[in-house]
């Protein structure tokens, strides 16, 4: 999609950008210094992974288009790493992750998929780490920017649970972009 230069999910993080910061901001401040390490999943050319950074994470983004991370790495990284990965097989040399992100990836992966990201995640993650997924909602053009449902969600990660599934900010976005009924789905693995 990079080549075609279509990529959904950074017209939505720009559109979007003063929710996602109150999203991180909150994440952020419901816990204790030092916040500990955080996985951009599908980071893309680091849009939000440095805004984890800021924030005080030690910020990794991962993603599979090496072109994307080559991006990610030229610019502003405000302390962040990146790798370039898998996300449907997360190496365990990645080491552990208090924190998870994954905004517009998950979404876009089919079933089996969307489980492998579950174990991947699962097999990464530290007790009581917390997972954030901004993800489009089940709509007409999923087949091309991808969609989700809540019980998709729960269904890829189990032994999580879901702490809120909140609908996201729409404002900005234009059609058909505000069709897609984007949620915010928040989950913590049990300690």
């Amino acid at each position: 999609m990079y080549r075609m230069r279509f990529t959904p999910w950074e017209r939505y993080g720009k559109a979007a950008a003063g929710s996602i910061a109150a999203v991180l901001d909150r994440e952020a401040g419901e816990r204790s210094r030092p916040l500990g390490r955080a996985l951009d999943l599908g980071c893309g050319r680091g849009q939000f992974t440095p805004e984890l950074a800021r924030r005080g994470w030690e910020a990794v983004g991962v993603d599979y288009v090496p072109a994307a991370i080559e991006a990610a790495k030229a610019g502003e990284t405000g302390g962040a790493t990146y790798v370039v990965g898998d996300v449907t097989n997360l190496s365990s040399e990645l080491g552990e992750f208090d924190f998870f992100l994954d905004i517009g990836c998950f979404q876009g992966f089919d079933v089996q998929q969307r489980s492998a990201v579950g174990r991947g995640v699962s097999s990464l993650a530290k007790p009581d780490a917390t997972l954030l997924i901004l993800a489009f909602g089940l709509n007409r053009m999923r087949s091309r920017i991808g969609g989700v449902s809540q019980a998709e969600v729960e269904e890829a990660f189990p032994g999580w649970e879901l702490l809120a599934a909140e609908p996201a900010e729409t404002a900005g976005l234009g059609w058909p972009m505000n069709k897609t009924n984007p949620h915010w789905y928040r989950l913590r693995l049990p300690g």
